[in-house]
């Protein structure tokens, strides 16, 4: 099969008439009258996947780790533009190949050996459901609050039994569904938004001149490595797992050029923006929990503000279930995608209780993302030296799928597995977390920085196209 089918005539998708039809396709690649979705559609999945309450939390960790609001902006807009640059490109390899993220790292780590990257995306992607229905949960008790309206955990048991069942439901459709949640829901949220942006700029006291806390440099450095992972190059690159699962739908005429700018813009756009306010909301001390932040600026509007906010995280979490349901068929679970969808609910139920009942949630936050990140940036950089590097963007797609004889689509490849290994190694070792465990010892030689996601990258990507090169040569 052509991993470049850009050129191929387009035909008209005999699922257009419906308003929003089933999405019968698994992890076979997406067939071309399947692929009806536009560049524009696109920008607003990951538009609406980003414009949540949980990027305000990203902007005041940097005040919360100490630094001053300019350092904050800073590191958020320039970090972002790598990211979500390398972001793009991997939307780039989905929209030329029609295949899933996780099937495409067969490639590198060969059938087999893939379903190691694969379980981690499931844990990463139940994961996630569960820290962003966390923050649509304290969102919406806020909200009631407001109403007068209280009840102990019972209260937080329904409201989030209500979430999870909203998720549920628009994810068991699948991608179609989610392309027309976001399409039509997510310019009223911007526009929300943008309104609320405004009022909080008008109203708020921002403190400029912030400084942040007390520090010698070495600290200073280390704040500024630990939100850099956290929020800045490390917020485009928790979403390159999903990448693919999406942009395999774009439709065949799109331009490559088309297909990475809306990506890498709608990821990027909505994350700086949302990030810059929420640093300047907690410059004028209202903290980083995001119910706090939105009551004590809005007021009495919170409620209404509150009520649609309350779209951005649930527009996150379809993609994570849909994405978590293509992980498990990558791997070879033979089950019906929704009751994968089900099982990946019950399990993110665990993890919102871990974030519920952590003392302080954007600590919890730091720990949750530079742990993710030490597996996905020596797996991503892998994937991209296999298809750009070694490949030079010929995949033959066919040897990603049983039954193919081609060496390329063996079971497993040592190569690919053994750069992982080391790439994981040198992640940890330069790694600076909240907690002990995810303090390696170069990152404590070094000042107690945090460069993990570069020193995994190197590693692993570096690793893996010497031993390939040596391999083809011998």
């Amino acid at each position: 099969m052509s991993t470049s089918p850009l050129d191929a005539p387009t035909t008209e998708s005999p699922t257009e008439d419906a308003a929003v039809p089933f999405d019968a396709h698994g992890i076979d690649p997406i067939p071309d009258d399947s692929r009806d979705c536009s560049p524009w559609e696109l920008f607003w999945i990951w538009a609406g996947a980003n414009i949540a309450p949980i990027n305000w939390v990203l902007g005041a960790l940097g005040i919360t780790l100490g630094l001053s609001l300019t350092e904050t902006l800073l590191v958020v807009v320039f970090g972002n533009l790598v990211g979500c640059a390398v972001f793009g490109v991997f939307n780039v390899i989905g929209h030329r190949t029609a295949v899933n993220q996780m099937v495409l790292s067969r490639a590198p780590f060969g059938r087999r050996g893939a379903i190691v990257p694969g379980l981690v995306q499931l844990a990463l992607a139940v994961g996630w459901v569960g820290v962003n229905t966390w923050v649509v949960l304290d969102l919406a008790l806020a909200m009631l609050r407001e109403l007068g309206v209280t009840g102990g955990v019972w209260l937080e048991v329904a409201v989030a039994a209500g979430i999870m069942a909203v998720q549920l439901g628009l994810a068991l459709y699948g991608f179609y569904a989610i392309r027309s949640f976001e399409k039509y829901t997510v310019p009223a949220t911007v526009l929300v938004m943008a309104i609320m942006t405004v009022m909080a700029m008008a109203t708020t006291d921002v403190n400029w001149n912030l400084n942040g806390a007390p520090m010698d440099g070495g600290d200073k450095v280390t704040a500024v490595t630990q939100l850099l992972t956290a929020i800045g190059i490390g917020w485009g690159l928790t979403w390159i797992p999903y990448a693919s699962d999406y942009s395999r739908f774009v439709r065949v005429t799109a331009s490559t050029r088309a297909v990475f700018w809306s990506s890498s813009l709608g990821m990027y756009v909505p994350t700086v923006w949302l990030a810059a306010l929420g640093a300047c909301l907690a410059s004028a001390g209202h903290g980083s929990d995001p119910s706090t932040l939105v009551v004590s600026t809005f007021g009495v509007m919170a409620i209404p503000v509150l009520l649609l906010l309350v779209h951005g995280p649930i527009a996150t979490n379809i993609l994570n279930l849909y994405s978590c349901s293509l992980a498990a068929l990558s791997i070879g679970v033979r089950a019906a995608r929704w009751k994968v969808t089900m099982v990946a609910g019950l399990v993110a139920a665990g993890v919102l209780a871990v974030f519920v009942n952590a003392d302080s949630f954007a600590h919890a936050f730091d720990q949750w993302m530079v742990s993710i990140l030490v597996w996905i940036s020596p797996w991503a950089a892998i994937v991209l030296v296999d298809y750009f590097a070694v490949r030079r963007g010929a995949l033959d797609v066919a040897t990603l799928y049983p039954g193919a004889g081609a060496s390329a689509g063996s079971a497993f490849n040592p190569i690919g597995l053994l750069s992982l290994a080391a790439g994981l190694i040198a992640a940890w070792a330069w790694q600076y977390g909240l907690v002990p465990a995810m303090q390696g010892p170069l990152a404590k030689a070094f000042g107690n920085t945090d460069f993990s996601w570069l020193s995994g990258s190197l590693v692993a990507g570096g690793l893996y196209f010497l031993l390939t090169r040596r391999a083809v040569r011998s």
